[in-house]
């Protein structure tokens, strides 16, 4: 009862681009416009501006054109299509953003384990500087690492907000394969499981077929 035809609801979260077509559709018999903004810059948007990933009909976004490029940085706009395209574009960002921290987390462990003593910090400041990894995330990691070298203030358990899992379903629906990001998304699955069944079973098979070693469960019953 609040909103009357012509009007239009602007979607900035990270919505599954189904739940956009859907809703789409259900607020088109009310003659209510819906608008699927996959939004992308973070806590930095505020003031860097927000990259927006837009969908909808073409007539209504030109129409909103003004108000999307006031939010975003230069060529930090575009429509991309129809309804749900905005967050399906959004979505499949998300997932190689999952990719690109963990070619990043990957290589700065075996940088912290090697025997050389590198600077970590100081290696993710060079490679700032005309690297071809070169990146806004490798600006973010230099910082952290400068902040905290041994990251020691944090427990390694990473969270996932849903856009890799929507990324990787959808992959799997289209026959499309991306070993990448799968395994950066079970990575972060990983990373929240202690003393986990698969590793035990695991252990347990070595031992029972080769009699190799297992370590004794520290962890109570």
């Amino acid at each position: 009862n609040v909103l009357s035809p012509g009007d239009v609801i602007i979607d900035g979260g990270n919505t599954n681009f189904h739940d956009d077509v859907r809703r789409a559709a259900m607020l088109a018999d009310r003659k209510i416009h819906y608008v699927d903004a996959g939004t992308s810059g973070g806590i930095w948007g505020l003031s860097e501006g927000y990259c927006l990933m837009v969908g909808g009909e073409t007539d209504v976004c030109q129409r909103l054109e003004p108000v999307f490029r006031t939010l975003a940085p230069e060529h930090g706009y575009l429509h991309v299509g129809p309804h749900g395209s905005g967050h399906y574009v959004k979505m499949i960002h998300n997932g190689i953003e999952y990719g690109l921290m963990q070619a990043y987390a990957e290589g700065f462990d075996l940088l912290h384990q090697s025997d050389y003593k590198i600077d970590a910090a100081a290696v993710a400041e060079l490679w700032r500087h005309g690297s071809v990894v070169r990146s806004w995330l490798l600006d973010l990691a230099a910082r952290a690492l400068t902040q905290d070298p041994d990251l020691s203030s944090l427990d390694a358990y990473v969270e996932d907000s849903g856009e890799g899992r929507w990324t990787v379903k959808e992959a799997i629906d289209r026959g499309v394969p991306l070993p990448a990001i799968t395994a950066a998304l079970f990575t972060r699955y990983g990373s929240r499981q202690d003393n986990p069944f698969a590793g035990r079973f695991l252990a347990a098979l070595r031992n029972q077929f080769g009699g190799h070693a297992v370590k004794a469960s520290t962890h109570d019953a």
